[in-house]
């Protein structure tokens, strides 16, 4: 007896009533909304980029390396000459920050 249940349940296509579809209503919105609302959280939070800020990664002997740096410390980087390989790079990059880029010569 509780097998010709089971067989007859297995067959007939599931039944959504009113109240299913008012959860799964519910649920549906709070999702879109918690999705909106991460979405304007995400693209009005956060600081906003510093322009003065010089940051270049390059090649080097054992993977990549980085030159980091804001304000002063990204103005001494770019006076200091250095980073011989990547002038380019370095002169765009303090170009960008608004610092003048010693050449190494």
């Amino acid at each position: 007896m509780v097998m010709q249940e089971q067989a007859r349940r297995l067959r007939e296509p599931l039944h959504w009533g009113r109240r299913e579809r008012t959860i799964i209503g519910i649920v549906l919105a709070v999702v879109v909304a918690a999705a909106i609302g991460l979405g304007a959280y995400a693209l009005t939070s956060g600081a906003p980029a510093r322009a003065d800020c010089v940051d270049l990664e390059f090649p080097s002997t054992l993977g990549a390396a980085e030159v980091k740096g804001c304000g002063p410390q990204a103005q001494r980087i770019c006076a200091s000459g250095a980073y011989k390989g990547i002038r380019r790079e370095m002169q765009a990059a303090c170009e960008h920050a608004g610092f003048t880029y010693r050449s190494p010569e």
